[in-house]
């Protein structure tokens, strides 16, 4: 679908999901994830880049394992440490995954994906077209509620913070593995809001788009 058509689905309240592809599990536990090897930070710096290209296979299983715990995963158990900062620890930033199965709301904890809409949202997580069909949506989520030590005016802006913290997590990790990646906020809010099920203590933040490129990636 074009980026026309999804403004004017847009404006006529019609932007909507599109029925799952293919089986899902209400819960998916994940491969446990690789913590050591992969690119030296200095060269992966080097090679981080905003692409938009995309094949439309699958990422592998330890691909996605590692990714997700890459953006939001627990490095240190002793104390619930993650991966990216969070202002006060308050880990206000739920990350979800929309695939052609589902939505899906990672769980760093048990390191596990949690089904929460059967549908496949990916065409709403953007307005350009490669959202639709490429392997994987990532969509950052501020959960209020959770952020109760931080003024209301401050919440955006921590929130922003983490994400974009987040974010960076997954460009790194794109880099050392040779995928394509790029964040996204050029969205319908109300359209994607609805898709997810989010609540009224829920902000949507950004988008990023993660999958195998089209074309050879430039070193």
């Amino acid at each position: 679908m074009n980026t026309l058509t999804k403004l004017a689905l847009g404006l006529m309240g019609k932007l909507n999901p599109l029925p799952a592809v293919g089986p899902a599990a209400a819960l998916r536990s994940l491969v446990p994830p690789t913590r050591s090897g992969g690119m030296p930070l200095m060269s992966a710096l080097t090679r981080r880049q905003s692409l938009r290209e995309f094949a439309p296979e699958p990422l592998a299983e330890k691909t996605l394992s590692d990714l997700l715990w890459a953006a939001a995963g627990i490095n240190r158990h002793d104390v619930d440490g993650r991966t990216a900062p969070s202002a006060m620890n308050a880990q206000e930033v739920l990350l979800y995954v929309a695939m052609p199965q589902g939505l899906f709301l990672y769980e760093p904890k048990t390191h596990a994906l949690q089904m929460v809409v059967a549908s496949d949202v990916r065409r709403v997580t953007g307005n350009q077209d490669f959202v639709d069909s490429a392997p994987l949506d990532l969509v950052y989520v501020a959960d209020h509620t959770r952020m109760k030590l931080v003024s209301v005016a401050q919440r955006a802006a921590f929130a922003h913070a983490a994400a974009g913290a987040m974010a960076q997590n997954v460009y790194l990790y794109c880099a050392s593995e040779g995928l394509a990646t790029v964040i996204r906020a050029w969205f319908d809010r109300d359209a994607l809001a609805r898709a997810m099920g989010l609540q009224a203590d829920h902000q949507l933040l950004l988008s990023q788009t993660v999958g195998q490129s089209s074309r050879p990636i430039a070193t």
